[in-house]
């Protein structure tokens, strides 16, 4: 019998290292400059990826997913520590058929399907709100280095798409992305509680599956800081390995973002590399 080789180890006990990737970013080969781009920075955009009437309705869905009393105690709606505060509702493209619908227009799936070389589902949906005043930071990290001890996931071979529902300017928690790391694998120190999403998701400085101080300031260093700002309607689709995170947001414009992961069908998910058990399906659905 031959055990499988586990090319991305990470929540090691001892010092983590920096290691290539040794798995392409776009896995179809395809000669679009835009799809090129996206292999060399990790991200690319497009502004009018919905138009103002979808932005509405889809703003109208998330206020009326966040204020139903069914969902108060709902496990997908995540708040701000110590606060009421919304910071995130998973799921939310099984939660509202809008929403889903903006998805399918916005050009996302099939800009997925090409950068991975094979048709695609949802692995998890997710809005990102930061509210005036009182929006969270999300601290640096790999999708992929969670999802890959936490939920199973084998291989980078996944993006995910962020449609803008507001202004996402320099000053109120934009997405920021270290261009280039999408070609490295960050291995992050620490092993991995049971449970832990119930922590990670609502902490701005989590202690597990965040890559050490000086590998970031050394990417940094190597590649620079790429601050994704664009008008409501815009879209980012970055590689789920890139480095990234956003500040809080005290100024009074809010933030709202939907994200959709796209992993390829030909990349399910196994048993968690971390050796933890399968988090709840609106994180990682198999």
């Amino acid at each position: 019998m031959t055990l499988a080789v586990d090319d991305y180890v990470t929540r090691v006990s001892g010092e983590p290292v920096i290691v290539d990737r040794p798995d392409p970013v776009v896995w179809s080969g395809s000669p679009d400059p835009e799809i090129e781009g996206f292999a060399e920075r990790g991200y690319l955009q497009r502004e009018g990826a919905l138009d103002d009437a979808r932005v509405a309705a889809c703003l109208a869905e998330i206020e009326r997913i966040g204020a139903d009393p069914a969902m108060a105690d709902d496990p997908r709606i995540i708040r701000e520590a110590g606060s009421d505060a919304v910071r995130s509702i998973f799921d939310v493209h099984a939660l509202s058929e809008v929403v889903w619908e903006a998805v399918e227009h916005s050009g996302a799936i099939d800009l997925a399907r090409e950068i991975l070389g094979s048709d695609v589902y949802v692995h998890q949906s997710r809005l990102n709100y930061k509210p005036g005043f009182a929006g969270g930071a999300f601290y640096w990290h790999s999708d992929f280095e969670t999802w890959h001890a936490e939920d199973g996931m084998p291989r980078p071979r996944a993006c995910s798409a962020s449609l803008a529902l507001t202004p996402n300017e320099t000053y109120n928690g934009p997405l920021m992305i270290l261009p280039g790391t999408q070609r490295y694998f960050v291995q992050c120190a620490g092993e991995t509680p049971e449970d832990y999403y119930k922590e990670s998701l609502v902490s701005t400085a989590p202690e597990v599956g965040v890559p050490s101080e000086e590998h970031i300031t050394e990417l940094y260093r190597r590649h620079g800081l790429d601050v994704l700002t664009g008008g409501a309607g815009s879209m980012t689709v970055f590689d789920c390995n890139a480095l990234h995170a956003s500040g809080g947001n005290i100024t009074p414009m809010p933030r709202a973002n939907v994200f959709v992961v796209f992993n390829s069908v030909e990349n399910g998910l196994v048993e968690p590399f971390a050796g933890t058990p399968p988090r709840p399906d609106f994180l990682a659905r198999r």
